[in-house]
């Protein structure tokens, strides 16, 4: 497929991607929403999720998006090494975030940071954000994470003690999501990103917060149990869903981590509120694709 012909498909495979990951929730979220609701025993707190779940339904039904807050495009790309036109795919994703505004639509969330000057489209200086990964191959794979602004406002990062490790962490995490409260509309996905630098463990805490599926554990057993006991410590809390009491707090606690220098103990929690939306896109190199949740 020449060039420009790709770099079209492309670009309509990623809007139909946005538009997917914006209107309907991926089935693992809402099968937890569902598990939620059935075992809440609070009235308050299941008519707050039986009110989400009717969101969800009504969003797909009438094809808008799941929350009027649609977010900023987090896009994760991993390219193959030998995708034959990987040169288009930065412009790809700019011009697929602007139609899409247009086109679902979704509303304009992009502001400079000194000036409150608004494009208008979705897009602007880094953003959309893009994380590259090159990997082997001829294939390439995009996710798209909406991400949006009230979850993303009570994020934490902490140097914990060295000396306090794993009991800093903890109470980290607990402290983040007590002090959140009601803000992240919860239930949320907890993201925890422990080690490496403070760049690398806030990038961890969102990649475990917006990409997990509910349900996974971290593949190392010693972590799969902290996050399991996270899960149970911050849902004891009983702040539930929309701040509203109840069971259920949190979906899931994920966890994510690098090795750290012996200085230092960096600690971040990113909270992903329950409308958590991704899709992913996989493109072949002869332009085929499909878009999975």
């Amino acid at each position: 497929m020449a060039g420009g012909m790709m770099a079209d498909v492309l670009e309509n495979a990623i809007v139909e991607t946005i538009r997917k990951a914006s209107i309907y929730l991926p089935p693992d979220v809402k099968e937890a929403l569902k598990m939620a609701y059935e075992r809440e025993e609070s009235e308050a707190a299941k008519a707050q999720l039986k009110a989400i779940l009717t969101n969800v339904e009504l969003a797909e039904k009438l094809e808008r998006p799941i929350c009027q807050d649609t977010g900023i495009m987090i896009f994760y790309v991993k390219v193959g090494h030998n995708f034959p036109v990987p040169g288009v795919i930065k412009e790809a994703l700019i011009r697929a975030t602007r139609r899409a505004t247009q086109e679902i639509p979704l509303r304009p969330n992009t502001v400079d940071p000194f000036t409150g000057e608004n494009p208008g489209d979705n897009t602007g200086r880094l953003i959309p954000y893009v994380h590259w990964e090159l990997v082997p191959g001829d294939e390439l794979e995009i996710t798209v994470v909406p991400k949006g602004g009230g979850s993303e406002y009570p994020s934490v990062y902490r140097m914990v003690p060295p000396g306090r490790g794993l009991e800093g962490l903890k109470e980290t995490v607990v402290d983040a999501v007590l002090n959140a409260g009601a803000m992240p509309c919860p239930p949320t996905i907890v993201g925890v990103g422990v080690g490496g630098g403070a760049d690398i463990a806030v990038t961890l805490a969102k990649k475990a917060a917006t990409l997990r599926r509910i349900g996974s554990r971290n593949p190392d057993p010693q972590v799969a149990k902290l996050e399991e006991e996270l899960y149970e410590a911050v849902n004891e809390l009983g702040i539930g869903p929309m701040g509203v009491g109840g069971k259920t707090t949190v979906l899931a606690v994920n966890i994510e981590w690098a090795h750290r220098h012996p200085a230092n103990y960096p600690v971040a929690v990113v909270f992903q509120c329950w409308a958590a939306r991704r899709a992913t896109l996989r493109m072949k190199a002869d332009g085929s694709y499909e878009i999975l949740q």
